[in-house]
């Protein structure tokens, strides 16, 4: 008798069914739930007064979506069922839900599923307790932690959703993205799990190898892990940093380029690199920039300021005990300190031997001092300037007023340094001196002239003081009063005031020289060495 009731009563359920589908005059069609199959089906008023008791193997349709669950609890008139184990629902062969219990109401088409959830759709796998599925907009909601993966990648956090249309998620709160090559950590995400890109909406930092990345907005493809980064973003690389108004960065081939307000440091090497437009390679750890580049140099005391129109940042010899980098600068080199100015048109530092190499037209300014020639090198040692060593075509040049200069020239100059400033210069081959020794009182004694071979000065509180020669040296002196004109200047006297950069501003704005007054590089023929079949020949 109560296997035919429960038959009756499965029949009834059915009919009604049919009923609600054919029934009612209504102009808009609604969808009803369909009861397809239980194994029991009870009614018990002490349980639920409103609903049938279904048991084993239950399953519902609504349109074309199928439900299945081991028990539910089925409301006729309120178009809902409540179901109870092995939940299921399936659309297609690509759309999956599971859970322990399902909450389905047919009239606003919102599925509620708790506990061990998984919403699979085709290769992404949605993972939570608690998820709120729309089948009107097939969006679902999760609300207390979630994680969503697909073939690489595992993204998480608090609050989330998941359009299965669209393939679009967004998540909220304390999210992580983890993958084999990087990892993310965030506030707001968005991510498509077919394009495989993700955008960045709120703080959020990357990590993928040494290398770290903090944004507010941009994307990142996490199939050609390519991010585009906006808004002041910043990429971390080792000790070294760079913040910029864009920046693009590919981690898979390790480059990135970035554009506008670009800043650069190094806190090892004491520097700073700023432009419009910047290129770092981090597989050779160099990095060049352009566009009203600057370079500031902080290891020394005097602070430097050095632009040019492109400025790179080289590393040699990596993961050796022979590293060694080197800051090269070209075209139109301007640099500024509170003791040191240059111009030249490169230059080359080098960390091996710490020496900045400055090539045509070089022109170093010391306080008061200027100092040219066809090369200039500056040794440094850790804390300031070690010694200078100006090479071919050199000019010493020291104003003692507006009309007078201390002046000597030579091939070769090296001059020494005492807490940056000026102390004593050896003048080697050809030397030319014009002079001007002053008495106790700072007035003039005469003017002295002499040529040698080589000659030693030694400048006290930015002046020469005292000029050391060799004993075979020739020599003039005059009176102030009989100096001929032609006797005060050296040939190759020219004083560059109008060159010379008067602030760290003033690094960008070039003013070269007159083009009467540049250099003449002179061609030297080098001499061969002599080799014992030479000998013999001549034998």
């Amino acid at each position: 008798m109560r296997r035919i009731i429960s038959l009756l009563s499965l029949l009834c359920c059915i009919l009604c069914a049919g009923a609600q589908d054919n029934g009612g005059g209504s102009s808009e069609k609604k969808s009803y739930i369909h009861m397809l199959h239980t194994n029991v089906t009870r009614f018990d008023e002490k349980i639920n007064p409103d609903a049938w008791i279904l048991v084993g193997d239950v399953q519902f349709r609504r349109d074309s979506m199928y439900m299945y669950c081991d028990s539910a609890h089925y409301f006729q008139k309120k178009n809902a069922f409540q179901a109870f184990g092995n939940v299921r629902m399936e659309q297609g062969d690509t759309l999956f839900l599971f859970g322990d219990y399902l909450d389905f109401d047919g009239d606003t088409n919102l599925a509620r599923v708790r506990n061990n959830v998984q919403l699979i759709d085709k290769n992404s796998v949605l993972e939570t307790d608690s998820l709120d599925f729309d089948r009107n907009t097939n969006v679902g909601y999760f609300f207390d932690y979630g994680t969503l993966s697909d073939e690489e990648s595992t993204l998480s956090s608090y609050y989330g959703e998941y359009n299965v249309d669209s393939k679009d998620a967004l998540f909220l709160d304390d999210v992580s993205v983890e993958n084999p090559q990087f990892r993310m950590l965030g506030d707001t995400l968005r991510y498509n799990t077919v394009s495989k890109v993700a955008a960045v909406v709120g703080p959020t930092n990357m990590y993928s190898g040494s290398s770290e990345v903090y944004s507010e907005r941009g994307r990142y493809n996490m199939g050609t892990r390519q991010a585009v980064l906006l808004d002041r973003s910043v990429l971390y690389n080792g000790n070294k940093d760079v913040t910029a108004d864009s920046i693009f960065y590919d981690t898979a081939a390790g480059y990135s380029e970035m554009f506008g307000n670009i800043i650069y440091k190094d806190p090892v090497d004491r520097n700073m690199l700023t432009g419009e437009y910047a290129y770092l390679n981090e597989i050779v750890d160099s990095a060049y920039v352009t566009q009203r580049a600057l370079v500031v140099d902080f290891s020394q005391k005097d602070s430097l300021f050095m632009h040019a129109d492109t400025i790179w940042a080289v590393s040699y010899n990596l993961n050796t005990d022979s590293l060694f980098r080197q800051v090269r600068a070209y075209n139109k080199v301007r640099a500024w300190g509170q003791s040191m100015q240059a111009v030249c048109d490169s230059l080359v530092f080098d960390s091996r031997d710490t020496c900045v190499t400055m090539y045509k037209d070089p022109i170093l300014w010391n306080n008061n001092v200027q100092l040219l020639g066809e090369e200039i090198k500056v040794y440094l040692d850790s804390t300031s300037i070690d010694w200078v060593h100006v090479i071919n075509q050199t000019l010493y040049a020291e104003p003692m007023d507006s009309a007078n200069y201390n002046q000597i020239r030579g091939q070769e100059m090296k001059f020494y340094f005492s807490e940056n400033k000026l102390s004593e210069m050896q003048v080697i081959g050809s030397v030319e001196i014009v002079f001007f020794p002053l008495d106790e009182d700072s007035t003039y004694v005469g003017m002295n002239t002499t040529t040698a071979g080589r000659a030693t000065a030694f400048v006290k509180e930015g002046q020469v003081d005292k000029v050391v020669v060799p004993k075979e040296s020739k020599g003039v002196f005059y009176p102030m009063s009989q100096r001929p004109p032609e006797a005060c200047y050296l040939d190759n006297f020219a004083w560059f005031d109008y060159v010379r950069p008067v602030s760290k501003d003033d690094v960008f704005v070039w003013r070269g020289k007159d083009a009467n007054m540049r250099l003449k590089m002179i061609k030297r023929e080098s001499v061969p060495l002599p080799t014992l079949d030479r000998f013999r020949k001549e034998e």
